[in-house]
């Protein structure tokens, strides 16, 4: 085992804000990402217009932060670097919008690979296409930008037409703070491929639908509802936050003897392997981005009816009639009510 790292990672030493002094950036969107890039770049000296449709909701809370707002089109023809932050279903049609306002040399730049990996949007041959992602939602990144922190990022280059994309994209990482916790530099199909599967397998599809059937197994054996979601679903912080702060070995560390060989002996049974690498392959081969396509070129009816079933999960009701019991949930409440008011990407 090696202490190496063989992926680069930079630093504020290794980027100078300077290469993108003199260029002006069109921030497409304000939700979550699009505020706190906008926002950050602003406050680093960067020149920065906000790119919004005229019914744009969010007009108002961009002009408020004492920021110019004008349309998508607008925006791209004044802007060196051209920062795709709208929802990935959006982005092939803004980007027929705005495909005519890319000079030779301008940046095309993205917060995730997906639409370039997969073909839904083929830039010309002569701009720079290059990703800066910052590995956390909006809020934080804004957030700890203001307290002088970092939120770790990720940098990757697709395509080099004027030889200066790698020191651009630092650039633009320093500027919103990611190279102040570090910025880590991967390729569009790496940070693609490797973000679908962590979405579907672990983060987001695996852990809910762990935490649901852990539920109904102690519901259909009898045990109470209350009891079910406290030991499946609120615990599941305490034991994620340990994970974050020092790896599987500080979370064993923190818990019961009794704990950790139960989970040690116990916890394998519940992994399905097979289905894993089920799940990588269709990334891989693109199966998952073209079922997702079609879906949304459908209006959603499966998302629709999925969402629903979700929503009406008895998990939710007890969850939603506990944490009103609690006092933590007035910390929860004013954190959840900050970002809705920059969740809805435009």
């Amino acid at each position: 085992m090696t202490d190496e790292f063989t992926t680069e990672i930079y630093y504020d030493e290794d980027a100078d804000v300077s290469h993108i002094d003199d260029k002006t950036v069109a921030v497409l969107g304000y939700g979550s990402q699009g505020h706190a890039h906008a926002l950050n770049l602003h406050d680093s000296g960067v020149d920065v217009v906000v790119g919004l449709r005229e019914s744009s909701a969010s007009r108002a809370a961009a002009e408020d932060e004492g920021l110019e707002v004008a349309t998508p089109v607008e925006a791209a023809a004044r802007a060196d670097i051209v920062k795709m932050l709208v929802p990935d279903t959006v982005q092939p049609a803004v980007f027929e919008e705005i495909r005519d306002e890319l000079d030779a040399g301008d940046t095309l730049q993205f917060a995730h690979g997906f639409n370039i990996h997969y073909g839904q949007i083929e830039p010309p041959e002569d701009v720079d296409v290059t990703m800066v992602a910052p590995k956390s939602p909006g809020h934080l990144v804004r957030r700890n930008y203001e307290k002088g922190e970092g939120t770790p990022g990720l940098l990757a280059i697709c395509q080099d037409a004027t030889g200066d994309a790698k020191e651009e994209g630092l650039a633009y990482a320093k500027a919103i703070g990611c190279t102040r916790a570090g910025t880590i530099q991967t390729t569009f199909r790496e940070e693609t491929e490797t973000d679908l599967f962590g979405e579907q397998a672990v983060l987001c599809g695996g852990v809910t639908d762990l935490v649901k059937a852990g539920f109904e197994t102690l519901v259909d054996a009898g045990y109470s509802p209350e009891m079910a979601y406290f030991e499946c679903l609120n615990e599941l912080k305490l034991i994620v936050d340990l994970m974050y702060e020092g790896g599987h070995m500080e979370m064993w560390n923190s818990v019961s003897d009794t704990a950790e060989y139960g989970g040690l002996t116990r916890g394998e049974d519940v992994i399905n392997r097979e289905g894993m690498e089920q799940i990588l392959e269709e990334v891989q081969e693109g199966t998952f981005a073209r079922e997702w396509i079609a879906e949304n070129q459908a209006h959603r009816p499966s998302y629709k009816q999925l969402r629903e079933a979700e929503e009406n999960h008895q998990i939710e009701e007890v969850g939603a009639r506990l944490r009103e019991l609690f006092d933590w949930q007035a910390e929860e409440d004013a954190e959840e009510a900050e970002q809705e008011e920059v969740r809805a990407d435009d």
